[in-house]
């Protein structure tokens, strides 16, 4: 897009410019807003996430106008939000990455589904906390909200680029009882990404807990595994 957008009003017209009636009716039978789904009477006006980037791309916005795109009903004006504050979060100071992490973790509840949280999660709550006490994190697993949950495990992704793995492990431990299926893969989704590194790490865990371990999880865990390996899981 040309030129810089300097408010949400804009990025809401922009967003509306670009919306397609065909995409809104996929994306809310992939989202499951259907009564009963988990992303029930959420409202997609049908723009992709790579047009949204573009439409964001030189937008300047300040923290209250991300708040109001972030408060908003329609899912892509929350990816806006949350794609605009990322952004900020990685050009700001060490400042003000704390009140913009503060301000992300305040306002989780309108973090609320799956894409929102892996987009947003590991950059801003994962990178904050990367070189501090985690302990925040076993307090969001501990919720009853899916959304907030999910934020606890994936923030751990950045922990694992940089090596550490024990977060997850505890973490996964915790969650191993979550009856939600999008629990399960996320769950599943982290420990693959320590098996990627540390493939022993990853084993002596599953051998922990493979009485426990969700089968969606423990399938998306050992999806890298060599085939055999992946058997012997598999068939335990």
């Amino acid at each position: 897009m040309s030129g810089n957008i300097k408010s949400s009003a804009a990025v809401k017209k922009a967003l509306k410019k670009v919306a397609c009636k065909e995409t809104s009716a996929l994306l809310k039978k992939f989202f499951k807003t259907d009564k009963g789904g988990y992303a029930e009477n959420d409202i997609f006006i049908g723009v992709k996430v790579p047009v949204i980037r573009n439409v964001v791309a030189t937008a300047e916005l300040t923290l209250i106008e991300i708040s109001d795109l972030l408060f908003s009903p329609v899912h892509e004006e929350r990816i806006a939000a949350l794609i605009s504050l990322v952004s900020m979060f990685d050009k700001a100071s060490d400042k003000d990455r704390k009140a913009i992490y503060t301000f992300y973790m305040s306002n989780l509840r309108f973090v609320n589904n799956w894409d929102l949280v892996d987009l947003s999660a590991p950059k801003i709550s994962g990178m904050y906390l990367l070189d501090k006490d985690k302990s925040v994190l076993f307090k969001l697993a501990a919720t009853e909200l899916l959304w907030t949950r999910r934020v606890s495990i994936v923030s751990t992704f950045t922990f694992i680029k940089n090596g550490i793995f024990d977060v997850t492990l505890k973490l996964s431990e915790m969650l191993l009882s979550d009856k939600e299926d999008l629990m399960h893969k996320a769950v599943g989704w982290m420990l693959r990404e320590v098996g990627k590194r540390d493939i022993r790490m990853l084993c002596a865990f599953l051998d922990r807990n493979i009485s426990k371990i969700p089968r969606t999880a423990l399938r998306y865990s050992i999806e890298r595994f060599p085939q055999e390996l992946r058997k012997h899981y598999l068939t335990i």
